[in-house]
């Protein structure tokens, strides 16, 4: 007997729901890509705490690690304390180091895990930064906590330059004294204003081709300190055109959850293969793992038609998971790893779990089981029966 509930539906009515019965998929056991992948992982709040969610974060540290250890045996690497994980949206930068050390502690029982970890700003009070001088040090503290662990950094975006910078030169000298004393090469982090309005106008421009022009000099100016940049603007035309002027061996990792699978598969441009194909660094591979791993395996394989029949239909789920305000994004990522019982409750830091409505889980439901993303049918079942009854609605 199919298994079924009542979903409310756009007209703000009830409709029955049948899921479809369709198995996930699941990647072969040891399997291997051509593309380095990165999952932007979340982090599981602790509901029991005795916290006030709003202006302190509590983790529940066994269940998120556990969560890392359950990407890496996918094969993906993780993007640790980014966006994804709250980054600024509840998560401080105290816990972004212990979440960092702990992260790369569960690496080291795993060959060939790939870990590497947000380096900002964030501890800065914004409103004191005075100067481009107060956000090099602010890059320069976290740089040295996250190297002082033996991590890889992925630069990110700060919000206190994007404050203070007054030309792309500001910009130019940041990056550059950043990238001058980098241990390893690191990964560049450009993040849209559409995930983040305090970092509207960053590199130095509103005009995302001058912007552009901007990283593209600081990349130029450094390019062995550089492994990559990842850039989430939800453009895929952007990303394709940055792609193709990166110096040669510098990596574009797709930030952009609206088109990745056609942007990680890549075109026949050029004799560079980075130039022709993005690598991945995505939020959407948190909620997608499973199929994210099994896509990328057919690819490299050389079967481009079973990648995109996987990927493809977890497009319609990222594009409603990510669509505006893009910036709440994080509750969608957790709300499938709560349906997929990778934790016991739909709680988060910062009590971001309130930020969409019963009507986007609802459709965010009917998605996950489109793209055959329920790994435990029933479980989901159940738990989405838990959600509509605590909004009024029952059977």
């Amino acid at each position: 007997m199919a298994l079924s509930l009542t979903l409310p539906i756009a007209s703000g009515s009830l409709a029955p729901y049948a899921l479809r019965g369709t198995a996930p998929v699941k990647p072969d056991a040891g399997v291997k890509f051509n593309r380095i992948a990165y999952s932007a992982a979340h982090v599981v709040a602790d509901p029991l705490a005795a916290v006030d969610p709003w202006l302190q974060c509590a983790v529940d540290w066994d269940t998120t690690i556990a969560y890392r250890r359950h990407l890496f045996s996918l094969g993906l690497g993780v993007a640790e304390a980014m966006d994804t994980a709250q980054r600024g949206m509840g998560l401080d930068w105290p816990t972004s180091l212990e979440l960092i050390r702990r992260s790369l502690d569960a690496a080291k029982d795993v060959p060939g895990a790939l870990v590497a970890s947000g380096c900002g700003t964030d501890h800065l009070n914004t409103d004191e930064v005075r100067s481009v001088d107060d956000v090099i040090r602010g890059y320069e503290e976290q740089m040295a906590a996250i190297e002082a662990l033996g991590g890889k950094l992925i630069v990110m975006a700060s919000r206190a330059l994007a404050r203070v910078a007054k030309s792309p030169a500001d910009y130019e000298r940041v990056y550059d004294r950043i990238l001058r004393q980098a241990k390893q090469p690191v990964v560049l982090h450009w993040l849209g204003d559409m995930f983040d309005p305090a970092l509207a106008g960053y590199w130095g421009s509103k005009e995302v081709d001058a912007a552009m022009d901007t990283a593209l000099a600081v990349i130029a100016a450094h390019p062995h300190k550089v492994d990559g940049i990842k850039i989430s603007l939800l453009d895929k035309d952007k990303e394709i055109a940055m792609r193709r002027r990166l110096p040669k061996g510098v990596r574009m990792y797709t930030g952009d959850d609206f088109n990745y699978a056609e942007l990680i598969a890549g075109d026949s441009f050029g004799s560079e293969p980075t130039h022709g194909q993005s690598d991945a660094l995505l939020g959407i591979f948190d909620a997608i793992a499973p199929a994210a791993s099994a896509a990328l395996g057919a690819l490299a394989q050389g079967d481009t038609d079973k990648f995109h029949a996987i990927l493809g239909p977890t497009v319609p789920l990222s594009r409603h998971i990510f669509a505006a305000p893009t910036r709440f994004y994080k509750t969608g990522v957790v709300f499938m790893a709560w349906l997929n019982g990778h934790q016991n409750h739909f709680t988060m830091v910062g009590g971001q779990q309130s930020t969409r409505s019963l009507q986007h889980f609802a459709e965010l439901f009917r998605l996950a089981d489109a793209a055959n993303l329920l790994e435990q049918p029933e479980l989901a079942v159940q738990r989405m029966k838990t959600l509509l009854a605590l909004h009024g609605v029952e059977g």
